[in-house]
């Protein structure tokens, strides 16, 4: 009867005893479907992601000629430096002045529009005041408002404001940013402990001494990882400046590139200038993300674990 029961129900064995061979196999062969599936899609992930980049580096190492008569892949005769230098010289080297521009509409900018932010987002979390949440509300509703639909009023405004085809055409827009706001108040919430607070307050400090000696440094992941969306929606934030800039000394390097792109059709020589011109204006973005990894990596954690 004992070893009628023990074969009829194999699965209840007492606890301790080994698990037999062909469970073992099932729960092996489940783990390795599960993990070669998300390898698979992540290497997907991966390929898809990298490959315009791959296309991007091959072509601009070539000339012209093989540009046009060789395929995306393919490599021919090794130009890149020779491109380089004619991006960088063509036109009194207008490129360099771009990308001069971009670093500071993206670096000057984000770093105002990051403070601002987690000023903002350390008061909503740390004082009451009246309407504080309605307020809150109406921030995040501008998350909602697509930045295409307000920069006609934007361009209107800046017109009354005499600042249009300035350097402040670019800076003053990037201040705003309702979704850097709600990513402070989540990182403050999560960082910044009320009982440090009260401990400053007692020792006599005030409310500015404790947010920029204790407070703020305990927000550098957080400060960090807005500054990499902000500095990345200002990277290639095209259309605001399409709209706002008429010099050509002002513009960003993609605006430029776009500039240059439009004229291939009639002088074909540009081709090259816009693609070199393109591999070198993605270097900074991914130099940023390498450099400041990791902290935008724990900035994403903040307030998963209390």
């Amino acid at each position: 009867m004992s070893t009628i029961t023990r074969t009829s129900r194999p699965a209840e064995a007492p606890p301790g005893r080994t698990v037999g061979p062909a469970v073992r196999r099932r729960a092996s062969s489940s783990t390795l479907l599960s993990k070669g599936v998300v390898n698979g899609l992540l290497i997907f992930a991966a390929f898809y992601t990298l490959m315009p980049v791959s296309w991007l580096l091959f072509a601009a190492t070539k000339n012209n000629r093989d540009l046009f008569g060789t395929s995306g892949f393919a490599l021919g005769d090794f130009n890149l430096f020779t491109n380089l230098h004619r991006v960088f010289t063509f036109n009194d080297g207008i490129y360099l002045r771009w990308f001069g521009n971009s670093i500071l509409y993206s670096v000057i900018g984000s770093a105002a529009s990051t403070f601002l932010c987690i000023a903002t987002g350390y008061a909503f979390d740390k004082y009451d005041f009246k309407g504080k949440e309605k307020l809150f509300g109406l921030v995040l509703g501008g998350v909602l408002v697509p930045t295409t639909v307000i920069q006609l009023p934007m361009y209107l405004l800046a017109t009354k404001a005499g600042i249009v085809n300035t350097y402040w055409a670019l800076l003053l827009p990037a201040l705003v940013n309702p979704f850097g706001v709600y990513l402070a108040r989540v990182f403050s919430e999560g960082y910044v402990p009320g009982e440090v607070l009260e401990a400053a307050r007692v020792d006599g400090a005030g409310e500015l001494r404790t947010f920029a000696g204790i407070s703020l440094p305990m927000l550098a992941p957080g400060f960090m990882t807005i500054f990499l969306f902000s500095f990345t929606s200002s990277w290639n934030n095209f259309f605001g400046a399409l709209v706002m800039l008429n010099d050509d000394k002002l513009y960003p390097v993609n605006l430029g590139l776009f500039m240059w792109n439009s004229v291939t059709q009639q002088q074909p020589e540009y081709y090259s200038l816009v693609i070199t011109g393109s591999l070198v204006a993605v270097v900074p973005l991914i130099l940023a993300f390498i450099c400041l990894q990791r902290f935008w990596r724990s900035g994403l954690t903040a307030g998963a674990v209390k």
